[in-house]
């Protein structure tokens, strides 16, 4: 960062405002309007932050290469010839370079993975905007996260019109999710798109309002987030499915009616669930369900004995090894839970964003030990959305705790569940007295 940020991120947080002031009558209502200002405030802080730390604490890293040694070429390829730039937007990367971009495309680290080319075909777009800006760049993934997430509230908000306050806590002010989700890294644009598949889920499921908007945006998103981050659609598809499931069978009144027709909706939805998991991974070889276990044994013992141990750090927690079998992850499924939900405890705590970390994880725990005491966690299961946030939050926590075997890694993976744990610990019923 340097001279143009301190010039021009400014004039586009003035912009950013002013749309904001101007956008928020339509998008907010008597609960919730106080919420959308500072809500899109913390994720600018958020994103500039970001920026400081990975500049002034880690001396570099992913946010920076998608920018530096990503976007750059892109934003210079523009400059020279712009049908040389349009050909490096529309590239998906991976493949063979073209002859008319191959001064470009060689110099861009993340070329050959798709997935992050994504992100720097993203950040090149707003780079036209920013002049090549990184802070001000920044911000506009920023506004994209934000977008996502205050949609999904508004959503919930509508759903559960009683619960405006808790919403607004487990959904928009999280402080990780606020960090980690605002700049130019991956978890900003799937953690957006993820906030705007719920609302399209929420407004087709709950809200009955079935609308060739819900099923286009629920369409971009559902792309965004298979071209970056294929696993979090293979935890939250099924979840969906029980979503489905269970509120299909909460229509059904007669009790014997239920129990016989449970078979063929749990088959129903079952298969659907399990074909479009084969659908997700099919495209890509690491994400095939046979082979999930051994990368989780490959990563556990690259970070314990190989080069993650070489290369030092004081970061890793240890919840054993899986020996690549499914036995063994399902063995290991309670710990991984736990260190996604619960860990680093205070006394594993190495630097500040471990404490920032550990923190959070200590409310958590206090909201869960509360929610058993009231009872609460009864009481959520008779509500399918609930129960939807729950298995996706556990089976995403299980996901990214069996295979990170490091505090600092897990803090970025595990923000996509966030809101939904949050949401299911901190929702009151109607009829709940605190």
């Amino acid at each position: 960062m340097g001279l143009k940020d301190l010039i021009i991120t400014p004039i586009y947080l003035i912009l950013f405002t002013a749309i904001a002031y101007f956008i928020r009558p339509y998008v907010t209502n008597v609960q919730t309007k106080k919420y959308f200002l500072p809500a899109l405030w913390v994720r600018f802080a958020g994103a500039i932050l970001l920026g400081v730390l990975y500049q002034f604490y880690y001396g570099g890293g992913d946010t920076f290469n998608y920018w530096e040694h990503g976007s750059r070429w892109v934003y210079e390829a523009f400059q020279e010839d712009i049908t040389i730039g349009l050909k490096l937007l529309l590239d998906s990367g991976g493949g063979r370079t073209l002859d008319e971009t191959y001064a470009y495309s060689t110099r861009i680290w993340y070329y050959r993975d798709p997935a992050s080319y994504m992100v720097v075909r993203l950040s090149a777009i707003f780079d036209l905007f920013t002049f090549h800006t990184y802070s001000a760049s920044a911000l506009f993934f920023a506004v994209f996260s934000f977008s996502g997430i205050w949609a999904m509230y508004s959503a919930l908000q509508a759903k559960y019109p009683l619960n405006a306050n808790r919403l607004a806590i487990a959904i928009l002010f999280i402080p990780s999710v606020i960090f980690w989700g605002s700049g130019i890294l991956k978890d900003t644009v799937t953690l957006g798109a993820l906030g705007w598949m719920t609302w399209a889920l929420v407004r087709w499921i709950d809200l009955k309002k079935k609308s060739i908007k819900e099923l286009v945006v629920f369409i971009v998103a559902f792309f965004l987030i298979f071209s970056i981050k294929k696993y979090i659609l293979i935890c939250f598809i099924p979840m969906v499915a029980v979503w489905l499931f269970l509120k299909n069978l909460k229509r059904i009144r007669n009790v014997v009616l239920r129990v016989l027709i449970i078979p063929f909706l749990l088959a129903l939805f079952g298969i659907s669930g399990f074909f479009a998991l084969q659908q997700i991974s099919r495209e890509d070889d690491k994400y095939e369900l046979e082979s999930l276990a051994e990368r989780a044994r490959i990563t556990a013992y690259d970070i314990r004995y190989g080069w993650g141990a070489r290369t030092g750090g004081d970061g890793g927690y240890d919840i054993g090894l899986p020996d690549g079998s499914w036995q063994s992850m399902i063995r290991l499924m309670p710990a991984a839970i736990n260190v996604s939900l619960f860990r680093p405890y205070l006394w594993e705590v190495r630097n500040p964003l471990m404490l920032l970390s550990a923190m959070e994880a200590i409310i958590v725990l206090v909201f869960f030990i509360r929610m058993l005491l009231k009872r609460r966690f009864i009481k959520n299961f008779s509500d399918p959305f609930l129960i939807f946030c729950l298995g996706f939050s556990l089976l995403f926590a299980f996901a990214v705790g069996i295979s990170t075997f490091n505090f600092g890694t897990l803090m970025r993976y595990k923000i996509p569940f966030m809101p939904f744990i949050g949401l299911f610990l901190i929702y009151k019923s109607d009829t709940e007295i605190d």
